[in-house]
């Protein structure tokens, strides 16, 4: 590699896209620094020497975002980055799928592409500049990799297709795709879309084609820069044994393949494999018997022949025609006590899909380089290998599996109602117990059986299908709907394409070959419609529309809204508000700064006892309204009664009752429970209270009044006075002071001669005008 510093530049989109290389990793076999806006990634490959016996090409690509690169430090209590986050993940796993087809028949050099994002502006992603950055690292290297090949992310905002959008264009846009190619071919497809009818996202594919040819001719730029000198690779000559077994066993092979049911073809095949084994290896031991391995490989050889030469004759493995679906069995409800559950199977694929409805408290928070958010839903697929009849080590998931969990969620993720519509949090699980070829479709299929049967209100249903590939040349090939797991391992095409009757939501497309052109596209995206339409419709004999009731074993969620002034009195002093309603009712609740306050409960009628409490903790003080208070306090004047949590008002002692009350210790106590009606709050927002008036507007009796006159306190005016037969204190009303019987108004309580009834004097009778 050249050690000047080589650097290209072109404008793509809204930003200028550079390629350079001389500067940094000179000892890699190829390195590239990419740019776009002020998003940095370095790329670097290396190479070592083949391992003896190695029958695969042992490729692997690493994306890595050093959090640094937008001034940030890793979380936890370890500051360095650790394990790949699963947005590292899957971008490895784009890095990965444009390049692997193009290296030569049987090279087995060990390959490494890694790529760091070291400056990101927080708005261009660094996955795409990897992918680029990694196919320009190898051509600029020794290797014999056989590009050129590029990658564009494409988005559609307003209408309008836009080439690398940013985070904030993606916020807007309809699509967010990313699409590979050659100058003349599409190498690979990842994208999601908002149901997007065929016709335009074909259109949407076009599109990034031509901003492909763009970014080819950039890294043709600087390829011609570089001019490096490549590593001639040398196929191994041909031993023969591949024209040998195909002489023996090809009609055998065929007769095999076309066994029914896949454990009994596996089985046919099986036997067929060792019994041209005992043929060509009689004596492992012999100084000139074939290799254990070498066989293996080209038995594998002999297997791809014999199921291509099958499948382009006509004939598939299970005997279906190319456009044929398998048999597809659907059931809802398999499972008690969880919030949903449904089971999809289509011919010897099945999925069990599991559903959990929670709170926001029960929301992913992903931390990254770009802003931290939350993911109020997640669908986790897991492939346990019991599913395939094999025996491997138990461990967490694989980069499989979280790719294939990503494809069906983000597939569904458009037909999930709005946050403010339905509030839950929503965890989806499909554990795939058989496979035989796309369990990832399966998986969305499920997964909309699921959510139905859990009372998700979904907008419309989605199915998913795979759509495989065999091709002798570029104008002779046959599509196959519905491929087996054989069928995609041999075949040249594993096109993935999830939708409703609308459009589609999740495309994914994976290639052995080079890549596709147009019209294997086109036809494609028409084949696999007219299978979802088909799978749709078997789908909704079973469930036809969201269950109007989630299950009752899920929790019930409330919303409401308070004013942001009121966040304060609803948690009160330390918390003691909230806590108190939440201890009381067993409910969960939660407060968003905006003032949203969501309730969770197991039980309904808890959950509505919690929002009531709420709604009256936060409530305001109306004048003129009736409210059931408790009483809070005691003084010699009045009781202190609350009226809402909180907050209390004063009912005096001659708004308490229509009648006399010597004492009010006699009538009430701590904790009583009386209607009360705000008759006034002041400047300085004392509430003050009536009992005696709300009772008078609701027509009830004062059972207080005739507890007054059983302690005696008619007979105390009957008689005007005189000594008290106790030792109960007295308390002055009103008037009081002398004159006979005349005490004006409601607060005069008349006294007659002497010193009124504090000091025991005569009292003249009680006035009320």
């Amino acid at each position: 590699m050249t050690e000047k510093r080589i650097r290209v530049e072109k404008q793509i989109g809204n930003h200028t896209l550079s390629f350079e290389t001389g500067q940094l990793a000179k000892q890699a076999a190829g390195s590239v620094l990419v740019q776009y806006g002020e998003t940095v990634v370095l790329v670097a490959t290396a190479s070592s020497d083949p391992r003896p016996g190695l029958d695969f090409f042992p490729l692997t690509c690493d994306y890595r975002e050093r959090l640094a690169a937008a001034g940030k430090f890793p979380g936890g209590f370890l500051k360095r980055e650790g394990r790949p986050s699963t947005k590292e993940i899957l971008s490895s796993r784009l890095m990965d799928r444009p390049i692997r087809p193009l290296w030569p028949n049987g090279f087995r050099d060990e390959v490494q592409v890694q790529a760091f994002v070291i400056a990101s502006d927080l708005q261009n992603d660094g996955d795409v500049l990897a992918m680029n950055g990694a196919a320009a690292a190898l051509l600029v290297s020794e290797l014999p990799f056989q590009g050129p090949i590029a990658s564009v992310r494409v988005g559609k905002v307003d209408g309008e297709m836009v080439a690398f959008p940013t985070n904030a264009d993606l916020e807007e846009s309809e699509l967010d795709m990313i699409v590979s190619g050659s100058t003349e071919q599409v190498a690979m497809i990842e994208g999601f879309a908002q149901e997007m009818p065929e016709d335009e996202m074909m259109a949407a594919i076009q599109f990034a084609h031509s901003v492909i040819r763009d970014v080819i001719e950039l890294q043709e730029e600087l390829y011609a820069k570089v001019n490096p000198t490549k590593k001639e690779f040398i196929a191994p000559e041909d031993d023969g044994l591949l024209q040998r077994l195909t002489d023996n066993y090809y009609e055998d092979f065929k007769a095999a393949q076309q066994t029914a049911g896949k454990q009994d073809r596996a089985d046919a095949v099986s036997a067929l494999r060792d019994r041209a084994k005992s043929d060509v290896i009689p004596d492992p031991k012999a100084d000139d018997a074939v290799c254990e391995k070498r066989f293996k490989s080209v038995w594998h050889d002999l297997e791809e022949n014999v199921v291509r030469d099958l499948i382009y004759a006509g004939t598939r493995p299970d005997g279906r025609d190319a456009e044929s679906l398998r048999s597809i069995y659907c059931e809802t409800d398999l499972l008690p006590r969880v919030h949903g559950s449904a089971l999809f199977q289509r011919g010897e694929t099945q999925s069990l899909v599991t559903v959990a409805l929670g709170t926001s408290r029960d929301e992913q928070r992903v931390d990254g380089l770009m802003d931290e958010y939350s993911k109020k839903f997640m669908l986790d697929y897991n492939f346990p290998p019991f599913s395939v009849g094999e025996c491997r080590p138990i461990r967490g998931p694989g980069r499989r599996e979280i790719g294939h969990g990503c494809l069906a969620e983000r597939s569904v993720a458009p037909v999930l109602p709005a946050a403010d519509d339905f509030p839950y949090t929503i965890r989806v699980i499909s554990d795939i117990l058989e496979s035989n070829g796309s369990s990832s479709m399966a998986s969305v299929c499920g997964a909309t059986l699921a959510l139905m049967a859990s009372g998700v209100p979904i907008t419309n249903p989605v199915a998913g299908i795979s759509v495989g590939l065999v091709r002798k040349s570029p104008d002779d090939w046959v599509l196959l709907t519905d491929i087996l797991g054989t069928e995609d391992h041999f075949g040249d095409m594993d096109f993935k394409i999830a939708g409703t009757q609308n459009g589609i939501t999740g495309i994914q497309l994976d290639l052995k070959v080079t890549g596709i052109n147009e019209d294997i596209i086109r036809a494609t995206l028409k084949q696999s419609r007219d299978a979802r339409i088909e799978i749709l419709r078997k789908m909704l004999t079973t469930i036809s529309r969201p269950r109007r009731e989630i299950s009752a074993t899920a929790p019930r969620l409330l919303r409401t809204k308070i004013a942001a002034d009121k966040i304060g009195a609803l948690i009160g002093p330390g918390g003691k508000n909230i806590r108190g309603i939440q201890e009381t009712t067993g409910a969960v609740i939660e407060v968003d700064d905006d003032g949203t306050v969501l309730i969770a409960s197991t039980s309904k009628d808890a959950a509505e006892e919690a929002l009531r409490s709420v709604e009256a903790c936060t409530a305001t003080v109306q004048i003129g309204k009736i409210y059931d208070g408790t009483v809070s306090s005691i003084k010699e004047f009045g009781a202190f009664v609350e009226i809402l949590p909180g907050r209390d008002g004063l009912c005096h002692i001659s708004e308490l009752s229509s009648g006399y009350i010597s004492s009010i210790d006699n009538v009430v106590n701590v904790g009583d429970a009386m209607k009360v009606l705000v008759i006034d709050v002041d400047e300085h927002d004392r509430v003050k209270l009536s009992r005696r008036r709300a009772l008078e507007e609701l027509g009830e009796e004062d059972p207080m009044a005739a507890a007054a006159e059983a302690d005696g306190g008619g007979e105390d005016r009957e008689r005007g006075g005189g000594d008290r037969d106790d030792d109960r204190p007295r308390r002055r009303r009103g008037g009081g002071g002398g004159g006979g019987g005349g005490g004006g108004g409601r607060g005069g309580r008349g006294g007659g001669g002497g010193g009124g009834r504090r000091d025991g004097g005569g009292g003249g009778g009680r006035n009320r005008d």
